[in-house]
């Protein structure tokens, strides 16, 4: 195995976490030297990964981008494409993208008390292990988001070996597919199943009909908005990028309080938007009238009411049902009736995976996880020198990505004024109850809340969902907290002494 040396910090994933990680580090601890270890032949993340029609952002990009590099465009609602010019601009602008590696993939992430740093094991993709290298660093910062990019989640249906046309996953979208003229099934409700159905259905699919076992809150907003149109005509870009940053952020604070607050006021309102521009006598409750409250799972946006306007077109349908099984020219459902279908597309949702699937140890020893609960929603009990990036359920995912970052550079900066080398969250015992690590109850959280490490009841080991808070809590709270344990390594110690 090549020994690929030493750095003071390895970032994993080159993402919007990643980037934002590489460009703080950059600007507040510039001294340090580090790498962006990225599985994946491009930047990007998310926006590299899926490439099905229609893919956009469905948060606002003024929260979307990063603090650091203002989003110009009036265009709020961005499409794939458009994110990633901007990500690539980015890193080439910032010299980001000479620190990332393409194609390294971190296997397994072992700490050792006595060395006191992390040895990764790191496939370069040649195969049989020929491609495998060995990295030390002083300290991780694990920014590959929260699913496996491998696989999306694809439940079994009967049948389906019985079905004579394609059946596709938006995760694994084939570049080649030929939907002209075609009818199409979507099964799922939600944000990649309310994206889809208008970029197919106006890019010359026959019909789309989407298929949900139960519906989705989806609310309307316009892609470019008026507010930003006027702040870019009267002010400065750089003043007016703050005004429709804040702006953006208060906003998504407020809907989202009064959705916890006054749930059934928002249920209406939202129930609402869909009766006024869906045809008349529509079964919106039906059809837009989930079981659960607002915001229990993530609201879907559909920009300028592209899904109501193309299903009173005529172009799409909605079917609420439940599945019997796969036939050859379609999909029975249990009421017996049946959707005919020469595309079946699966937006059945996605798979958990921490770290990338990195496996975890200590001193040799795998971590369990489940065991360990998190600081501050950014650091693991009981594992020294680490870090991750999970962004907010309830707004854009960059905010709280910059806040890890700004936290991971200050702490490295409080260690280095200290003559510390080691940090880590020390578990609080039975002084806090223990809670699930996300607040939050969609399908892909529910089925993986078994492999997850916990939150906890009381701040700093609660996982907040809460911009404002955060921002006293993280960027402006004290860093050598009653929860995090600094020391200098021993065997320095010793020496020292000798």
């Amino acid at each position: 195995m090549t020994d690929s040396g030493h750095l003071d910090v390895v970032i994993v994933g080159a993402g919007i976490s990643g980037i934002s990680a590489a460009w703080h580090l950059q600007d507040r601890c510039p001294t340090k030297s580090y790498v962006i270890l990225e599985s994946r032949d491009n930047l990007g993340g998310t926006w590299d990964l899926f490439r099905y029609p229609g893919i956009r952002s469905d948060s606002d990009m003024f929260t979307l981008g990063f603090r650091f590099k203002p989003w110009t465009s009036e265009k709020a609602i961005a499409d794939g494409p458009s994110i990633m010019a901007y990500l690539k601009q980015t890193t080439a602008e910032f010299g980001i993208d000479e620190h990332i590696r393409y194609r390294h993939k971190v296997v397994a992430a072992d700490w050792s008390d006595d060395a006191n740093q992390w040895t990764l094991r790191v496939d370069t993709g040649a195969g049989d292990g020929a491609g495998e290298i060995k990295m030390t660093a002083s300290f991780l910062f694990a920014c590959s988001g929260y699913y496996n990019y491998d696989e999306g989640y694809s439940p079994e249906f009967a049948g389906s070996e019985d079905f004579g046309g394609q059946i596709v996953h938006p995760q694994h979208w084939p570049e080649d597919l030929d939907y002209e003229d075609k009818k199409i099934v979507v099964i799922g409700s939600g944000a990649t199943a309310v994206t889809l159905i208008p970029a197919l259905a106006n890019s010359g699919a026959g019909h789309v009909t989407m298929l949900q076992r139960s519906p989705s809150y989806i609310g309307s907003l316009p892609d470019v908005d008026p507010f930003t149109v006027r702040m870019n005509k009267a002010l400065p870009a750089k003043p007016a990028y703050v005004l429709n940053r804040w702006k953006s952020i208060l906003f998504q604070f407020a809907q989202y309080r009064i959705s916890r607050r006054f749930p059934n006021f928002m249920r209406k309102t939202l129930m609402t938007m869909a009766q006024r521009r869906l045809p008349e006598g529509y079964d919106v409750e039906k059809h837009f009238g989930p079981r659960y409250k607002p915001w229990d799972e993530r609201l879907c946006l559909a920009p300028n009411g592209d899904l109501f306007r193309t299903i009173r077109e005529g172009k799409a349908d909605v079917v609420t049902d439940t599945i019997d099984r796969f036939t050859k020219t379609g999909i029975r459902l249990t009421s017996g009736d049946e959707i005919a279908a020469d595309i079946i597309i699966t937006a059945t949702g996605l798979n958990l995976r921490l770290f990338g699937g990195s496996a975890v140890l200590r001193n040799g020893v795998p971590v369990d996880l489940t065991r360990e609960m998190t600081y501050k929603g950014m650091m693991l009990s009981g594992l020294p020198n680490m870090a991750f990036t999970i962004g907010y359920t309830n707004a854009s995912w960059t905010l709280k990505a910059d806040l890890v970052s700004e936290f991971v550079c200050r702490v490295l900066n409080h260690m280095d004024a200290h003559g510390y080398d080691t940090v880590v969250a020390q578990h609080p015992g039975d002084s806090v109850e223990e809670r699930p690590l996300m607040d939050f109850t969609p399908g892909y959280v529910l089925r993986a809340l078994d492999t997850l490490p916990k939150s906890g009841s009381r701040v700093p080991w609660r996982l907040k969902q809460n911009y404002l808070l955060d921002l006293r809590l993280i960027r402006h709270g004290k860093v050598d907290d009653t929860g995090l344990q600094f020391s200098k390594h021993r065997m320095e110690v010793s020496a020292a002494s000798a």
